[in-house]
């Protein structure tokens, strides 16, 4: 276990944060699962002081809820904050995406759409043993790269924190192969828009992929 005295501490308990924010994304912490605070000390590899503050700062991120002397409890993953999550997921999607075709920011479009079409050809390859990540990595890059356009330290961290509570929705669920190649032929439909600088079939883009997400996931819309 790290140890830590003075300026450190603060050091200590970004980094016990990030690697709360891993075993989170990992599933090594499950949503709804109850762990006492020595125990996650010892997960985390850092002092009871350090894993604290990484819980309190996750508290305010919605993540975890502290019980008061004995320890966390991992968020829900229900229907209700699956449905929440992906619809401001889209909402700092849409509104990302109309700032940024509006400012005429130059974007990697190319590149993002060689990294989604070399995906479409991956899970009919039957052995590609990383295929989740590399899935998630190629699925977070468009989406963050629309949060770029929000251009507000707000609405980024608004993204970030509902980013980090979706990494926990999806190691509660099984990963879907099958759903690889409808999620990134609507990511590459965004794409277009993008190119197409239209900022209406960009927002109609955004949604449509909300909505098919909610369906595969088995969340019902409102």
């Amino acid at each position: 276990m790290k140890d830590a005295t003075g300026s450190g501490q603060e050091l200590q308990a970004d980094q016990a944060f990030e690697a709360l924010l891993a075993a989170l994304r990992q599933g090594t912490l499950r949503a709804n699962e109850f762990i006492s605070m020595p125990k996650l000390a010892e997960l985390l590899g850092f002092p009871i002081a350090a894993t604290r503050e990484a819980v309190k700062r996750a508290e305010t991120q919605s993540l975890v809820s502290i019980l008061p002397k004995r320890g966390i409890v991992v968020m829900d993953a229900s229907p209700e904050v699956t449905r929440a999550c992906l619809d401001m997921r889209a909402l700092l999607d849409k509104e990302g995406a109309c700032r940024l075709i509006r400012a005429g920011v130059p974007l990697p479009l190319n590149s993002l759409r060689g990294a989604h079409e070399t995906m479409l050809q991956l899970p009919q390859c039957g052995s590609c043993a990383d295929l989740p990540v590399q899935a998630l990595e190629t699925d977070l890059s468009l989406h963050d790269m629309l949060a770029s356009g929000l251009d507000n330290p707000f609405l980024r961290s608004a993204y970030d924190a509902n980013r980090n509570r979706l990494s926990v929705i999806q190691a509660a669920r099984a990963f879907l192969v099958d759903r690889i190649v409808s999620a990134m032929e609507e990511h590459l439909a965004i794409i277009a828009a993008l190119r197409a600088q239209d900022t209406e079939q960009a927002a109609k883009a955004i949604d449509h992929h909300c909505r098919q997400t909610m369906r595969w996931w088995g969340v019902e819309e409102r």
